[in-house]
Order: C-alpha cells, then structure tokens, then sequence
C-alpha cells in the first residue's frame, strides 16, 4: 500500500503544478485581451482623428477652391481694365514698354522703376 501513497503524492503535486500553470495562463490570457481591448480602443480614436481630419480639409479645401475662383475672377477684371487703361489714346503708351516685374515685385517702401516711352 506504501506505493499507492506515493503514487498519490505525485499526482497532488502535478496537479497542484497544473493548478499553478493553469492560474498562471489565465493570468496570461486576461493581461493579453485587455492589451487586445486597449489596442482596438487606440486604433478606433485614430480611426476617428482621421476622419475628423479628412472632413476639415475637405471644407478648407472647397473655401480655398471658391478664393481661387474669385481671384481668378478679379485678375481677369483687372487684367482688362489695364488693357483698356493702356490702350486709351489719352496716355498712349505702349503695353511692352512697362516693367510689369518691376510693378508686381512686393516693395512697399520704394516706387518701381518704369520704364514708359510715350509715343
């Protein structure tokens, strides 16, 4: 019967290991999917931050888009009032004798120099 005892033992002891190494997986396993929920947490705010962001630069974008237009519509207006300024026989000069560098360079403290030849 001694045999049986010790027999006995053994198995207290695996399944007191088991017992251990099982609590220890589990532990292992909780840690793992709260990494798991925290992660997806993370990746779902980013997610979110995205496409908050997409949305912002889509209505800057459209504001920008409607400042090109009306730029675009104000350098033509001033485009052709410069033509029919220039092309009055009141000043009569010519269109190719004006340094247009010189007049759109971004000095405020000096005139441009111009170089007009009157006809």
């Amino acid at each position: 019967m001694a045999p049986k005892n010790k027999e006995n033992s053994g198995n207290k002891r695996k399944k007191q290991m088991e017992d251990e190494g099982d609590e220890d997986y589990r532990k292992r396993r909780d840690r793992n999917n709260q990494a798991v929920k925290r992660s997806r947490v993370k990746s779902k705010l980013r997610t979110l931050h995205t496409l908050e962001r997409v949305n912002q630069l889509k209505v800057e974008n459209e504001l920008l888009e409607e400042k090109i237009k009306m730029l675009t519509k104000e350098l033509g207006f001033l485009k052709d009032l410069f033509v029919a300024h220039s092309g009055s026989n009141q000043h009569s000069m010519n269109i190719q004798d004006i340094d247009l560098n010189a007049l759109l360079e971004d000095k405020p403290d000096e005139e441009p120099t111009k170089t007009i030849t009157k006809s």
